[in-house]
């Protein structure tokens, strides 16, 4: 872990990403991109470098990979296509990342008042949800298709803000891609990175405090920004 960079006031509301955050499923996602490129004759490059770009929404991660307008009916048919794939071949396997269902019964049972924020679609978010042991979690969600604008802008964050009543000075965001970390600055509140992502502390710079994991970060969560809770 990298210790906080700046003391940090009473947090009451925590932000929680889940793709790469509670479950390790950025690669998989990122083959499903790559797979439906392919089958539509597309060069996204690897599924390495599509996996740099899970955390947006699609519609910035298809003109980021392929160039075509990510309010296009092509990029939405795009997208209905990977969603297929990934649903069909990629969900069944996907796994909860150490630690993540603790860190999330840790932080309700301290009083915190708890939303999801993800790029995924809902039908995707509630079943990843229950991969990571927290379906519970499920109507304290809003996802992408909710908000005009995905990662990293701060639209998402604000929305959470909103379900969950609390100040943004009085909330942080845990997720684990640039995308999540410009969101949550965008929007004001703490940001806590984990390296799940396949990010290293350099790519998650400007998080107020870097963890290998949600185990890491439960372990040192006295020590975190999260320790006035």
């Amino acid at each position: 872990m990298t210790a906080p960079q700046t003391a940090t006031g009473t947090i009451r509301g925590v932000i929680l990403d889940v793709d790469g955050t509670l479950v390790d499923s950025n690669r998989l996602h990122a083959q499903a991109w790559f797979d439906t490129f392919r089958e539509a004759g597309l060069d996204g490059g690897t599924v390495l470098d599509l996996q740099r770009l899970i955390g947006m929404g699609s519609d910035r991660l298809v003109p980021t990979a392929v160039g075509i307008d990510g309010e296009s009916e092509e990029a939405g048919r795009l997208a209905e296509r990977r969603a297929e794939i990934f649903r069909s071949l990629y969900l069944p396997t996907v796994r909860a990342l150490p630690g993540a269902t603790q860190l999330v019964e840790t932080l309700r049972g301290r009083g915190l008042r708890l939303c999801v924020a993800s790029s995924a679609r809902p039908d995707e978010l509630h079943a990843l949800l229950g991969v990571a042991g927290v379906p519970w979690l499920a109507p304290r969600a809003t996802s992408g298709e909710e908000v005009a604008r995905s990662k990293p802008a701060p639209d998402i964050v604000e929305a959470a803000l909103a379900e969950i009543d609390v100040p943004a000075n009085e909330a942080a965001l845990i997720g684990d891609t640039p995308y999540d970390v410009a969101a949550g600055e965008r929007a004001g509140v703490t940001v806590i990175g984990l390296r799940t992502g396949g990010w290293d502390e350099a790519g998650l710079r400007g998080a107020t405090a870097v963890y290998r994991d949600p185990a890491d970060l439960l372990a040192h969560i006295d020590d975190s920004p999260l320790r006035t809770a």
